[in-house]
């Protein structure tokens, strides 16, 4: 008989240590010969990259020794910061300096690339036999210049920087090539300002003359729609993703063909490019295998004209990282499962064989079931996730209802699933509900959801969160007097927007968040220095709906308790915005922790940042909620 106890302060064996360390971040997979090899974030390590392989017997060990670390600075969110070569020689984009380097079995790193300030690596793709690059120069202009490039594998790109090939440029930002099999042509992603990669790209295609492409035809896109990830299926034919329909299906096209869809569906294969490494199907024998999604993720496999769903138990987060033959990597989290890389081989109807990852960090009766939820809200209908406290030896006090934490996702373009996430768990177990929201903007829900948010972020996310929080309420399973929201990065901007803006919760966390839109349009690197103009305004005509949205021109607002959490380091929104926010605080007198982590950028990778941000935010919420957080310190307040 589960004993009552305050939600909130139940005992619970899961600790913020453990979620450190539960959930490996998994960056790429590739098949190597008979072996495995995946990218992983090491917390316990500084948060490094490592790349590790698993061989044919099951033994697992780092290709990436410390302190090595791959990692991509392109965009500044990176990705594909590593591949291999047809040899089984490592290549990866060093943290450390940026260089590209080449590191063969049992020998030391050497550089692919010179020397030079201010030029980023990203999106590695061995294709043909040749090493191919996004690269990111001229950092001190207003418009970096994109290209993609040539690597040689023999080293004289070290110091010979004209060796490093440019292959085509001529557009603001370039991304995932792909050279035909027969190595004569060229396929890329292009868009330019002030559009993102969500809202219109270009499919190129260009033939190689000398090794250069001087001319291209845009295949798709261009007309409103933005494909993605092109792959070569023949010389002449290529697939690739694109939502001309609304939804984000597979296409297939010859080069002097029209284009066709491939199983359309009313589910998006695709999401949004925030880092160059995103794959989200694979071309095998007789077909492909891709994910699907609406609200939450399944993987399918579309051989020989038949659909079928395949047994791997992730349902968010999905990517298809490689395929070979009929045998498929696929990353993501499931209901139970954490965070991992599972084998699928279409030729059985086993399940999918888990290669890393992927353990429950808890039982299963103590882990939340998440069971989605739709809210009408002011502008159609609200998709969430509810996830209630769940701790099989206690229940709440007789008549109490449950504190929730509302949670925002960032982006916003972007999309959370149904997962067994180890913060979820450390909320949960200890008596707090978790709702995660997909608000208008989100992705997973096609095109329509996601343009939303156009021109009206800081109105629909609030709007939507606030929606979908009250319903809980009224559904009798939350507490409406301990409601909490918690985000990062524009997931903070709709936490302090909510705060100023709704008295619907009593209590924010935001995490290098955004404060002041106009200060960001500012400083924003150039990835994102036009990503306001479709979600607020251009400047400078909208220059008073910048201000009115803001939330630090509404400091008369800021009511309820805040912790504020902010990497150092971050160059996506700069530590003056995390300060301008608690000095709003200071000057009204409202109770708050401001809490600066060093050597932390945007997201936090170092187990000791992310175990003290979870502890003070459920000591933060324990302080103000009136519950006791055994084994966690309590958090001053200013």
């Amino acid at each position: 008989m589960p004993t009552p106890l305050p939600f909130g302060s139940w005992p619970s064996p899961l600790s913020a240590q453990a979620v450190a360390t539960a959930s490996p971040r998994i960056d790429g997979a590739r098949f190597v010969g008979d072996e495995i090899w995946w990218g992983q974030t090491v917390p316990e390590e500084g948060g490094r990259t490592t790349v590790r392989r698993r061989t044919a017997d099951g033994a697992v060990a780092d290709v990436l020794p410390a302190p090595g670390s791959a990692r991509s600075r392109v965009h500044e969110y990176g990705g594909g910061a590593w591949e291999v070569t047809d040899d089984g020689e490592l290549v990866y984009v060093e943290k450390a300096d940026g260089r590209v380097r080449m590191l063969p079995p049992g020998g030391e790193p050497r550089a692919l690339t010179p020397p030079r300030e201010g030029v980023r690596y990203g999106g590695l793709r061995m294709q043909a036999g040749i090493l191919l690059a996004v690269r990111e120069s001229d950092r001190d202009a207003r418009t970096p210049r994109r290209d993609i490039v040539a690597i040689p594998l023999d080293g004289s790109g070290a110091a010979d920087d004209a060796a490093v090939r440019s292959l085509v440029a001529g557009s603001d930002f370039v991304a995932q090539p792909a050279l035909s099999p027969d190595g004569t042509r060229l396929a890329w992603i292009a868009w330019n300002h002030p559009d993102m990669p969500w809202d219109r790209t270009q499919l190129r295609v260009g033939a190689l003359e000398d090794g250069v492409v001087r001319t291209w035809t845009v295949i798709a896109g261009g007309d409103g729609s933005a494909p993605l990830q092109p792959e070569w299926t023949a010389d002449d034919e290529l697939t690739y993703l694109d939502d001309r329909t609304g939804r984000w299906n597979v296409w297939r096209t010859r080069l002097d063909g029209t284009p066709h869809p491939l199983a359309p569906a009313d589910a998006d294969t695709g999401g949004g490019l925030w880092v160059l490494g995103s794959r989200w199907f694979a071309p095998v024998d007789g077909g492909f295998v891709a994910v699907r999604t609406h609200g939450a993720d399944e993987i399918v496999a579309v051989v020989g004209g038949g659909v079928r769903t395949l047994p791997v138990p992730v349902t968010s987060g999905a990517l298809v990282e490689d395929a070979r033959g009929r045998r498929v990597l696929v990353s993501g989290s499931g209901t139970v499962q954490q965070s991992g890389l599972w084998l699928v081989d279409l030729d059985t109807d086993a399940p999918a064989a888990l290669v890393t990852g992927g353990a429950a960090v808890l039982p299963e009766e103590w882990m939340p079931r998440p069971r989605a939820v739709t809210t009408d809200g002011p502008r159609g209908p609200v998709h969430a996730f509810a996830y209630p406290p769940t701790n099989p030896e206690h229940t709440g006090m007789p008549g109490e209802r449950p504190p929730y934490l509302v949670l925002v996702h960032g982006g916003p373009t972007a999309h959370v699933g149904p997962a067994a996430s180890a913060k979820t768990a450390y909320f949960t177990s200890r008596g707090i509900g978790v709702l995660d929201v997909n608000y208008g903007g989100s992705t997973g829900y096609g095109r329509a959801y996601r343009e939303r948010l156009r021109g009206q972020w800081g109105v629909v996310d609030v709007e939507d969160v606030a929606a979908a929080a009250s319903a809980l309420v009224a559904r009798g399973e939350a507490d409406g007097a301990r409601l909490a929201i918690d985000g990062g990065s524009a997931g903070g901007w709709t936490v302090l927007a909510a705060l100023v803006g709704t008295d619907v919760f009593s209590a924010g966390v935001a995490r290098y968040a955004v404060g002041d839109a106009r200060t960001l349009a500012e400083d924003s690197h150039d990835f994102e220095a036009r990503y306001l103009d479709g979600l607020i305004g251009p400047l400078p005509e909208a220059e008073e709906v910048y201000r009115e949205r803001s939330p630090l021109s509404r400091p008369e607002g800021f009511t309820v308790p805040l912790l504020i959490l902010q990497g150092a380091e971050d160059a996506v929104v700069p530590p003056a915005q995390a300060e301008a926010i608690r000095d709003a605080l200071v000057a009204r007198g409202i109770p708050h922790a401001y809490v600066v982590y060093e050597g932390e950028g945007h997201g936090f990778r170092r187990a000791e940042t992310i175990v003290h941000a979870l502890e003070s935010e459920l000591a933060f919420l324990g302080q103000v909620f009136g519950f006791a957080t055994p084994g966690v310190p309590p958090l001053p307040l200013s």
